[in-house]
């Protein structure tokens, strides 16, 4: 098996009788970020559950840097869901060190070795701040820390900025671009927002309607701009972003491929937008 990449080879699950994902085949190399993007119900989490080992499929094969066993796959995999789950009688420093107390690690050590990322997450002197006392924004920048200082190859991002508002979004949005620029890991994100697909993927991936399928597939390859807003008004921006929602829109067949239901259109390497 592969240990460059995360492959889902004609993975099927249902749960009952409602098939959650069906066929499913699905790669991404290492050190490269795949956004998954679908409507409600389309298996997009069941997908991240079969990639960190917490689930299994009834059919396929789920490999993850050359483990295809539950425990190998969870051994490679951080997830960060949608709601931050900080601990509230807990600082901010001891939330962002759960993940290393988990590992075994003493809770002082763990508290000495995230201090200083404080710093990097533009976290510096709430360290001692209790969940309550946070903002949205920076709740998500501490569930991030955690998971990041798991130190696993594999993270796995589920809506993690669903609950935040517009502005914050953006904000949050374009901090974690920054950090995986500087960071890289093996990132899947699912996500029922386009933009934020484009922004942070290497590549996006367009799953059809329960069961999920993959319908379409397009490599992200945006021009520099200086600013967020400038980029999101470039010609290359704005026809991705239409090609990934008219591929949302479409109904595919179960007979067609990706590539006719509008897979890879924009192929090559991927330049990536700054600002």
């Amino acid at each position: 098996m592969s240990r460059d990449e995360i492959r889902l080879t004609g993975v099927t699950r249902s749960f009952g009788d409602v098939v959650a994902v069906g066929r499913v085949d699905l790669a991404v190399p290492r050190g490269r970020r795949v956004a998954v993007v679908g409507p409600s119900g389309c298996g997009k989490s069941t997908i991240l559950g079969l990639i960190s080992g917490l689930d299994e499929p009834d059919q396929g094969l789920v490999d993850v840097l050359g483990a295809t066993d539950p425990m190998g796959r969870l051994a490679r995999c951080a997830w960060m869901p949608q709601q931050d789950l900080l601990l509230p009688w807990r600082s901010a420093l001891a939330n962002a060190a759960v993940s290393l107390e988990n590992r075994g690690i003493s809770r002082r050590e763990a508290r000495a070795a995230v201090r200083p990322l404080f710093a990097r997450f533009g976290l510096a002197g709430f360290e001692d701040r209790r969940p309550p006392e946070l903002s949205g924004g920076m709740r998500q920048r501490v569930a991030f820390l955690r998971t990041f200082v798991a130190g696993k190859e594999v993270l796995l991002l589920d809506e993690p900025f669903g609950a935040l508002d517009a502005i914050t979004r953006a904000e949050a949005q374009d901090w974690l671009r920054a950090t995986l620029e500087a960071e890289p890991r093996t990132v899947v994100l699912v996500t029922h927002d386009v933009e934020e697909a484009l922004l942070l993927g290497h590549e996006v991936v367009v799953l059809t309607g329960g069961p999920g399928r993959v319908a379409a597939r397009y490599a992200v390859d945006l021009p520099t701009a200086a600013t967020r807003r400038e980029l999101l008004a470039t010609p290359e921006f704005v026809l991705l972003r239409d090609q990934v929602l008219v591929a949302l829109e479409h109904r595919p067949s179960a007979s067609e491929t990706p590539r006719e239901a509008g897979a890879d259109a924009s192929p090559g390497s991927v330049r990536r937008a700054k600002g």
